[in-house]
């Protein structure tokens, strides 16, 4: 009987892998990588944003929301990933927005041990490219994007920590940030991400959509640092094609955004605590972003 355990485990745990930076195999996008004015995309110019993302858990949760890993069976998963982003936003104007583009090939390395399986993978992730548009009108930003991630990550089918997916997925983001008071020093902000899946090449099993909300209330203090609190929901929307259970997770944390303006340069560092998941890990997640303006 116990050996039965530990394979149930050990494959609900190889399943629910980080997938790209994270602990959640239907979704590209990895919840939490924007805070606290995330919504707000800077004026026109060239901009380097480069993630540092930091994940590590050691409970894996059922359909309940309850740990399945049973007392003494050794379950233990890390990630990190470094995410360069090239961010341009151009003079160019439609409909009122700045048209931009951007895009990333994220590093990582996935350590994995559950039971007698112990993997370790460093290697490179699913591209990703979009393109996008902002206003800044008074009070508010607005922000939309239409974006590929592509599989040109290392992907196979499990048990494996390789860092690609071995899908496409069309993702698409709508955000909105309210600066409540007229001196903008509270700020209120949402991204909504919703990713439309194809079928994974090593399982031939098409992932369900996924929808994403990243948010963040800030106050600016001293007026080159942003105090606040952020968060992320992240949940399938429609089911996987082989039948397997919808997974979603909840986080929440503070950040501290500090701006050195004669360097152009602005450093955020955010912690987030996951008080809920289901048929995923839950976990924790620091996240360091360096972004420079050239």
């Amino acid at each position: 009987m116990k050996n039965q355990i530990a394979r149930f485990v050990l494959a609900a745990s190889l399943v629910a892998l980080p997938g790209l930076l994270q602990a959640q195999p239907s979704a590209h996008y990895v919840p939490g990588a924007e805070g606290i004015l995330g919504a707000s995309l800077p004026p026109p110019g060239v901009y380097l944003r480069d993630y540092n993302y930091f994940y590590w858990a050691d409970q894996l949760n059922g359909p309940s929301g309850n740990n399945v890993i049973p007392k003494n069976f050794p379950f233990n998963a890390f990630v990190y990933a470094n995410v360069p982003r090239l961010v341009w936003i151009t003079d160019f104007k439609f409909l009122g927005g700045n048209v931009g583009v951007d895009g990333f090939l994220p590093l990582a390395y996935q350590h994995v041990e559950a039971g007698g399986y112990n993997s370790s993978t460093f290697g490179i992730g699913d591209f990703y490219g979009a393109g996008n548009m902002s206003w800044h009108i008074k009070q508010f930003d607005f922000a939309i994007a239409s974006g590929v991630y592509a599989p040109t990550g290392d992907s196979g089918k499990p048990p494996t920590t390789r860092i690609g997916l071995g899908y496409w997925t069309f993702m698409q983001t709508a955000a909105a940030t309210w600066f409540i008071d007229p001196e903008k020093t509270w700020a209120v902000s949402a991204v909504n991400r919703y990713e439309f899946n194809t079928e994974q090449s090593d399982t031939d099993i098409t992932p369900g959509d996924t929808y994403t909300l990243d948010w963040g209330v800030s106050k600016k203090l001293m007026k080159v640092i942003d105090l606040g609190a952020a968060g992320y929901y992240q949940t399938q929307v429609t089911g996987n094609s082989d039948g397997s259970p919808f997974s979603r997770v909840a986080a929440v944390g503070p950040e501290v955004v500090v701006a050195f303006p004669n360097q152009m340069l602005f450093v955020s560092l955010r912690y987030n605590y996951e008080f809920m998941a289901d048929n995923r890990m839950q976990g924790n997640a620091i996240t360091m972003t360096l972004t420079k303006r050239f």
